[in-house]
């Protein structure tokens, strides 16, 4: 069974659009573990397919029932990676690739077994992030101040060797490939 993939980075960093690109190009090879989350929907988002929306409560009844891989609770939401999502990946024959933050990586790395590669996914400079953050539109200043903090911590985090490579998202298509070059060297 191929060994799980954990991407990681701060949010804006482009792991979205390298993943939409890795899936498109390889549908049958990788398969998403969809995480869960207590957070509304944003426009577009499909429940099942982008998250698993839960409310609060069932999500506490989740941690309490040792349902996650791993899980965090960020600008006053939970999210987290259910056993039962990547075992449906497992199952399928594919490679699971988890996209989870800082926290999310160190339970993986330390609290469970299940072998994982990690690659952590940085923006070319904080202030690049910043920029791109305020490019979405959809944050507050509040929420861009709390991913910036977040950023310059799982940045400063990666830089302590926790990953087993850092994969800088400066240009689309270097880092799409750098991304390929990291999968393909477990193949």
């Amino acid at each position: 069974m191929p060994r799980p993939i954990v991407l990681s980075g701060p949010s804006g960093t482009g792991k979205s659009t390298l993943l939409k690109k890795l899936f498109a190009e390889f549908p049958n090879k990788f398969g998403f573990s969809v995480s869960s989350t207590t957070r509304s929907p944003r426009a577009g988002e499909v429940d099942g397919k982008d998250y698993n929306f839960v409310p609060v409560e069932e999500f506490k009844r989740m941690i309490s029932a040792d349902e996650f891989v791993e899980w965090a609770q960020f600008s006053g939401n939970y999210y987290g990676t259910t056993v039962a999502s990547v075992k449906k990946v497992a199952d399928s024959g594919r490679t699971c690739i988890l996209d989870i933050d800082m926290q999310g990586v160190k339970s993986v790395k330390y609290k469970t077994d299940l072998d994982a590669r990690f690659l952590f996914v940085a923006p070319p400079s904080v202030a690049d992030l910043e920029k791109r953050l305020r490019g979405r539109g959809t944050e507050t200043e509040e929420s861009i101040a709390k991913r910036l903090a977040a950023a310059k911590a799982e940045i400063e985090y990666a830089e302590t060797g926790a990953h087993d490579q850092i994969l800088v998202n400066d240009d689309l298509q270097r880092a799409y490939n750098e991304l390929k070059e990291f999968i393909a060297q477990e193949e």
